[in-house]
């Protein structure tokens, strides 16, 4: 029974989620009886719990949560407010424990919710504990608020750049404050998605307060205790900021402080040209501020291919960004009202004064306060240890997301929760490191990759060959006027992609293409069967296809054709 069960709990929690597809929606008819007779054997289960609480006399006890975090929630607006309400409710009451959970749930952001809403829509009695904000980085101080302003900034920016396409506009101006009041507007419209009162209503006992480990099977909540027979850590992981002599002086944002902004910086300085150094450096530049980026490697998108980095260093010194390689960051001084970082570039020493400090150079996990240790959780600097399965060194215990993940992305940590689920309910032996993990990067243009690089693929032992389609081949890039390129990497000899790289326009949609032909297992030849629309960017892909076959077809396959074709022109 398991073993079925184990099998749909990827369909089903598409569904608990409100990510329903038509797959997911005949196995759940199909395997209805048998997902009913868990239901109704856990709601009797339920139903008996709470029939002896009623006997016992327990009462629900009123305990006001915690007040949510003010420096994740300013300015005091409306827009914060009806997110507050939803996130981090004033007033909420935690629920009564039940007297043991299928599972407890530590942390509110997309790996713990999506753990919480699949396990609850499987009939499972779930505990969700959240200190801070649910909806977790992503939705609070991450994807959500950084996408809006991107989107703000890109129109600013069409909008200045339109002579190359015969359109001019003269005098655009940038309402920052209003920029800002949009992103907290759109953040606070998506909010309910992520709130307690959806996930109450799904069924998920949500308590807003400081969760720990107060041994192998028992959470403590501001002193109720919550028995269960699985735990998931899903608590993230937090900004840092390197130790640089003067910065905490100086005082700093970091991606948790940057969108409390409500006025414009005149001049913006980056610690960092990673994926969130860039994108922001670039929106801000797009709004109007005077932006410094500061990166210690040689190229900014330090992980990413060469000539991707290359395009988008080139494409932020346009829009305006004095991007730095190469900077060894010496110290930052406070010199009235300006921060000046002091930093060495080749041997030269050099001065940069500025307004405001974004760091952007680093991340650690949230593993302090959780009581790993009576748990019999390991952890270390890179987060909590799990092994293939996401198990902990406590067999009853889980993690996933970005506190057991080296891949720090949203989409990541809902993948991850859904091994788990799998794992954790129903014995399942799903492996983490069989998933093919895309991401992104949201400058203009986008950088998108899946996969191995050819370093990393040499390192294991494989022999690599790679094709190339730059964007100026490929009509609707001409069109567009995009810069750009696609790049695959196959392993010689075979129809097997080990990885591929996008930088064009729309990099982050494109790219899943290729990642579903690496997670069915389709060779490149195959991706030239499949019909592009036309003009589309998608193209590139269907255009290395065509020419990884073209390759395939050897000089002596074209004369044994070029044979039967002769043959054949004689009958």
């Amino acid at each position: 029974m398991y073993v079925y069960l184990g099998s749909l709990v990827t369909s089903l929690t598409e569904l608990a989620a409100g990510r329903p597809s038509g797959g997911a929606l005949q196995k759940v008819f199909y395997f209805g009886g048998l997902v009913a007779t868990i239901a109704v054997t856990l709601y009797v289960t339920r139903v008996a719990r709470r029939a002896l609480a009623d006997a016992t006399g327990e009462e629900a006890r009123a305990e006001p949560a915690p007040a949510g975090p003010p420096s994740l929630i300013q300015p005091d607006d409306a827009y914060n407010r009806a997110l507050l309400a939803h996130v981090h409710p004033p007033g909420w009451t935690n629920p009564t424990p039940t007297a043991r959970y299928d599972l407890v749930v530590i942390g509110g952001g997309t790996a713990g919710l999506v753990s919480a809403a699949g396990a609850a829509g499987l009939g499972a009695r779930v505990a969700l504990v959240e200190r801070h904000l649910l909806g977790g980085d992503c939705l609070n101080v991450g994807c959500v608020p950084s996408k809006a302003i991107i989107a703000a900034a890109r129109a600013a920016a069409v909008a200045r750049d339109g002579a190359p396409f015969g359109v001019r506009v003269s005098g655009v101006d940038v309402d920052f404050a209003a920029v800002m009041a949009r992103m907290r507007r759109l953040r606070a419209e998506i909010a309910p998605h992520d709130g307690a009162e959806r996930f109450k209503g799904l069924g998920v006992d949500v308590f807003l307060g400081d969760g720990r480990f107060t041994g192998p099977r028992t959470v403590e909540v501001d002193g109720q205790q919550l028995p269960f027979v699985r735990a998931v850590i899903a608590t993230g992981a937090r900004a840092t900021a390197p130790p640089i002599p003067g910065l905490e002086d100086a005082g700093y944002l970091t991606n948790e402080t940057v969108f409390q902004l409500t006025e414009r910086p005149r001049r913006l300085a980056i610690i960092g040209a990673g994926p969130i150094g860039c994108e922001l450096a670039q929106a801000f530049a797009r709004l109007g501020s005077r932006v410094t980026a500061l990166e210690m490697l040689p190229q900014v998108l330090g992980k990413e291919d060469p000539d991707a980095a290359t395009i988008v260093d080139r494409r932020l010194r346009a829009d305006g960004v004095d991007v730095v390689l190469g900077a060894r960051i010496d110290r930052v001084e406070r010199r009235g009202a300006d921060r000046v970082i002091v930093y060495t570039v080749e041997g030269a020493r050099r001065e940069v004064a500025c307004d405001a400090i974004l760091v952007g150079a680093g991340r650690a996990p949230n593993v302090e306060g959780l009581g790993l240790e009576a748990a019999g959780v390991a952890f270390g600097r890179e987060g909590v240890t799990v092994t293939d399965h996401l198990q902990t060194t406590n067999r009853r215990i889980y993690a996933c997301g970005d506190v057991a993940s080296r891949f720090k992305f949203t989409h990541m940590a809902d993948a991850l929760a859904r091994i788990v689920l799998e794992n954790a309910l129903f014995g399942g032996w799903k492996k983490a490191s069989a998933l093919h993990v895309p991401w992104c990067t949201y400058t203009s243009p986008e950088v998108a990759h899946v996969g191995l690089y050819p370093a990393e693929a040499e390192a294991r032992g494989l022999s690599v060959d790679t094709l190339t389609i730059p964007m100026a081949d490929v009509d609707r890039g001409i069109l567009d006027g995009d810069e750009g390129f696609f790049r695959v990497h196959l392993e010689r000899g075979r129809d097997r992609i080990l990885g591929a790289t996008l930088v064009s326009a729309h990099a982050g949609e494109t790219i899943s293409e290729v990642t579903l032909a690496m997670t069915r297992r389709l060779g490149l030849g195959a991706l030239a069967g499949v019909i592009h629309p036309y003009p589309t960017e998608a193209e590139a892909i269907r255009k290395a296809a065509d020419e990884y076959n073209r390759r395939r077809l050897t000089p002596t396959a074209k004369r044994v054709l070029g044979w039967l074709l002769a043959v054949r022109r004689r009958l």
